[in-house]
């Protein structure tokens, strides 16, 4: 019989439940269907990870984090940073499916892990912020709201994707114009 191998067995849960919750969200999310995906059982689950609510927030926590350090906010290259951000949700579409769940799920509520998720974003406003500081990117719009209405911008194709083909079309050129479309409207956005 192999040795286990705890972080094999975290890594394998921590993937399920990301599948799991993209899928379903936090209420339609089963820790059985995880259990059986990841090739651990429950018990494992709860004692690893806590409770259902306990783990959503700790596999968003995780792939929000691995955003930040993949694709960190350059206001230096706000066109560059939005190609990076396309293209990290287009093979990560699960991280937006993750947010969307949680806002069905808690609305306006505050969130379970809401001050770690203030200071999350507290340094992606203080990147845009140094920007407006710099000079290199508009300060008339105040740098929370201009990142929520550049995150906005590239996000919400991936975020309904059945719009974005209606509206836009379902062919590479499609998609290669609107990439185009929302750099410019992010590069209009950011203008001094």
């Amino acid at each position: 019989m192999a040795p286990r191998d705890p972080e094999a067995t975290k890594a394998r849960i921590f993937e399920a439940a990301v599948a799991e919750f993209a899928r379903h969200g936090i209420a339609g999310a089963r820790i059985d269907r995880i259990a059986a995906e990841a090739r651990a059982n429950k018990q494992l689950i709860y004692a690893y990870y806590g409770n259902k609510a306990e783990l959503f927030s700790q596999v968003l926590g995780r792939c929000m984090v691995d955003l930040a350090a993949a694709v960190p906010v350059d206001p230096d290259d706000i066109e560059g940073w939005i190609d990076r951000l396309l293209d990290y949700h287009a093979a990560h579409p699960e991280l937006l499916r993750l947010l969307f769940w949680e806002g069905i799920e808690y609305g306006s509520a505050e969130l379970p892990d809401e001050s770690e998720r203030q200071a999350h974003y507290a340094r992606k406003v203080a990147a845009v912020r140094d920007g407006q500081d710099r000079g290199v990117v508009t300060d008339t719009i105040p740098a929370p709201d201009l990142l929520f209405l550049l995150v906005a911008l590239a996000n919400w194709s991936v975020v309904v994707p059945q719009m974005n083909r209606i509206l836009v079309g379902g062919e590479d050129t499609d998609r290669e114009r609107l990439r185009a479309s929302i750099k410019e409207a992010a590069r209009r956005l950011v203008a001094k």
